[in-house]
């Protein structure tokens, strides 16, 4: 077959390769590189950075705004329990009205007579030893510390849930570009085969095989512009917006370093820092509040009190015939001391003796849990880093197989089914190695999380691996 001259050729991830003919892979790296550009210059107006689409879905995202509105109601209802601690003080009025009949021997004459009594009055009263009410003002202490950790952690799940679908539908856009650029790279194998049999070069079964092939990538097409779609759609569900279109990752950019410092740094900053873990540490101290509590009601209250009030007896009393103003004031202390209510005391006592054992079982449940989701993630990252070296690797060795296959077609000691197959390896190996560099940054930021060291800035290293 005649020979182009030698030229350098541009694929559809930006990555050179040198070839002496004008292959099948090189028209297919062109259409793909100009359909790719031309999809750009129509989305840059639209396209959206991460961090874009984060502050977004802070806005939108209905799990964000639950968790949100929960812990503006938990700092509400933790200064509640302060005013156990302060002062009472209220405000009562009465007023009644009466009808005295007395009778007189021995005529037995009755003699009506009606008054009326007004009441006013204002008590205060300050509580001076109640241990029940400062257990509770300690726990609405450590209730707003709990609720500042659930909301950390509501925050965290939100940069995860963004970062997973923006990369998410990156793959996919990747996907269907590779799928595309497969389709037409086997319809000029399948060309080039049907040429091949009419001059008698080559066999029908050439054209059958990359007929068949391209059947297959025809089925492949639809179904990731369908994988696509679905994508997107969780996007915009997820960010409130609607056709997003994320930047995609610039051509031979670093990604960022996510494993350091070692497994057991990690570990040790999981266990101290990790939301659920503290969480938990908190809702043990609540249990021992609780305890204390539960045993204040078997001890003494004593409270100060004091009061202002003010009678009108209109018309007199039940005693007097005479209008009369009467004021009195008083003050003085309340003691109570419970005596027995039925054993109730006694085994509330033991429910929350009970009630602290689980909350501390739950503690070591939760540090256990998050020890190993934390090895997890960052035996995940390791893994990731290598699986990108790997996916290179296996990149360059599947373009060098495509470029021989291609040459040893020509020549004749290839059949066309090793190029479709070389064809396949190479956009399949694209693929996967980059789903490999998106699983790699959203792993760094699940391992953060895990570390609970996961915060929005953390989401700036890896914009700025991102290209409009």
């Amino acid at each position: 077959m005649p020979q182009a001259p030698a030229s350098t050729l541009t694929g559809p991830q930006g990555l050179s390769q040198p070839s002496s003919t004008r292959t099948v892979v090189a028209r297919a790296a062109r259409l793909a590189g100009i359909a790719m550009l031309v999809g750009a210059c129509a989305m840059t107006a639209q396209a959206q950075s991460l961090v874009e689409l984060y502050d977004s879905a802070r806005g939108h995202d209905a799990g964000y705004q639950s968790a949100r509105a929960q812990y503006e109601a938990n700092l509400a209802k933790a200064a509640q329990a302060r005013a156990g601690l302060l002062p009472t003080a209220s405000l009562t009025a009465t007023a009644s009205r009466a009808q005295l009949n007395t009778t007189s021997a021995p005529e037995s004459a009755t003699n009506p007579r009606e008054y009326g009594s007004q009441t006013a009055g204002l008590n205060v009263a300050q509580p001076l030893y109640r241990p029940a009410n400062l257990a509770s003002y300690r726990q609405g202490e450590q209730q707003l510390l709990l609720a500042e950790e659930q909301f950390k952690a509501a925050e965290q799940d939100l940069i995860v849930r963004v970062a997973q679908g923006y990369f998410d539908m990156l793959g996919a856009q990747d996907n269907l570009n590779f799928v595309r650029a497969q389709k037409t790279a086997v319809a000029e194998q399948l060309a080039s085969a049907k040429r091949n049999f009419e001059v008698g070069t080559a066999t029908i079964t050439d054209t059958r095989e990359a007929q068949a092939r391209f059947d297959l990538v025809i089925a492949q097409e639809i179904a990731a512009e369908n994988d696509l779609r679905v994508k997107q759609l969780a996007l915009d569900n997820l960010s409130g917006r609607t056709g997003t279109a994320p930047w995609s990752l610039k051509a031979g950019s670093a990604l960022p370093e996510a494993a350091q410092p070692g497994i057991e740094q990690w570990v040790a900053s999981a266990e101290a820092e990790n939301p659920a873990v503290r969480q938990a540490r908190i809702a043990l101290e609540l249990a021992k509040l609780e305890v204390d509590k539960a045993k204040a009601g078997q001890k003494p209250t004593l409270d100060a009190v004091a009061g202002i009030n003010r009678t009108l007896n209109a018309g007199g009393s039940n005693s007097s015939a005479a209008t009369s103003h009467v004021n009195g004031a008083s003050i003085g202390v309340n003691f109570s001391l419970p005596l027995f209510a039925g054993f109730a005391l006694q085994n509330r006592v033991k429910e929350t003796l009970a009630l602290e054992d689980k909350a501390r079982a739950d503690l070591e449940n939760a540090s256990r849990s998050v020890a190993q989701a934390t090895r997890v993630a960052y035996l995940g990252v390791v893994s990731g880093q290598g699986q990108v070296k790997a996916y290179e690797a296996a990149e360059a060795s599947s373009q060098s197989l495509l470029e021989a296959s291609q040459l040893g077609y020509q020549v004749g000691v290839r059949v066309n089914l090793d190029v479709l197959n070389a064809q396949s390896q190479l956009f399949d190996t694209k693929a996967r190695l980059a789903k490999a560099r998106y699983d790699l940054l959203v792993g760094g930021l699940r391992l953060r999380q895990a570390g609970g060291a996961l915060r929005e800035e953390n989401l700036k290293p890896v914009n700025a691996v991102l290209t409009p």
